[in-house]
């Protein structure tokens, strides 16, 4: 049964605590990768989901919804765990994850195959225009709903993660709101060395954005920095969350190889030794 929607810092980290399990138990009997970029964004998801979109579980097509679209589509399987939990499917159908025909796979399908999930994304540097053709479609209809996109540090590498810059700033799309979760890694290596990253928010202040910079573990400013980009009413906003790859198991953490390891055995068990079950 998923949960309702509980919304102390407590009850917050508690269920952060029992998605990271479930996503790293998923990761392990299917052999699905990713499991590194999946941990980094938890608290991000979980301020979303619970805390900021405007959505309704049991009517996730209804028109007046906030739209969120994962940009990095490679983070699929804890979208999947969130979405199971917020109650817009039961938490069961999860053991169909990465198994022939199912729908739970590597990245998100395309709308309409899983409810709550806007857009088939896993090519990176497309979530992002995504978005942005939602906002303004949002704003020709009239509507005073928000648009989001969870992208990753990687995808920044992309042009037309710029382009999608740019044309927000000069449509002043106050409805649209991006954040980046800032692990520094990506496939082959730190983000920074790969390309030249920073100063990353003054690229985006630079493009016409509202930017702020936050520790992306942290609910409460991960809320205040989505409350101030919700505020914002003449530009687009950015939330620069500065994360960890692997966050919340210690040889994870920071270790790139969890961008295409599953865990063995010993590995899972270790693992979910130090995220110890939490009853809700």
């Amino acid at each position: 049964m998923a949960t309702k929607a509980p919304n102390t810092t407590e009850a917050l980290n508690r269920i952060a605590l029992n998605i990271r399990r479930r996503t790293i138990k998923t990761s392990a009997s299917a052999h699905i990768p990713h499991l590194g970029s999946c941990l980094s964004c938890v608290e991000l998801l979980i301020a979303l989901y619970w805390q900021e979109l405007r959505i309704d579980p049991q009517q996730p097509e209804a028109a007046d919804r906030d739209r969120f679209v994962l940009s990095k589509g490679h983070g699929a399987p804890v979208l999947f765990q969130v979405l199971a939990e917020r109650g817009f499917f039961p938490i069961e159908r999860l053991d169909e994850f990465g198994k022939p025909g199912s729908v739970f796979h590597e990245h998100p399908p395309k709308p309409g195959y899983i409810p709550g999930v806007e857009a088939a994304t896993g090519s990176l540097g497309h979530g992002l225009p995504m978005a942005l053709g939602m906002a303004i479609a949002q704003r020709i209809q009239g509507n005073n709903n928000r648009c989001y996109a969870l992208l990753s540090d990687g995808e920044c590498n992309e042009g037309s993660i710029w382009e999608a810059a740019m044309l927000a700033a000069g449509q002043h799309l106050h409805n649209l709101t991006a954040i980046i979760d800032y692990n520094k890694w990506q496939a082959t290596g730190r983000s920074q060395e790969v390309m030249a990253l920073e100063p990353l928010a003054a690229k985006w202040e630079a493009f016409g954005w509202h930017a702020q910079e936050i520790d992306g573990h942290d609910l409460a400013a991960i809320r205040q920095a989505l409350a101030a980009a919700r505020a914002e009413t003449s530009k687009p906003s950015v939330v620069v969350a500065h994360t960890i790859k692997g966050k919340g198991v210690s040889f994870m953490e920071d270790d790139n190889n969890w961008h295409y390891r599953t865990p063995n055995p010993d590995e899972l068990a270790a693992a979910l030794a130090e995220l110890q079950e939490v009853q809700l």
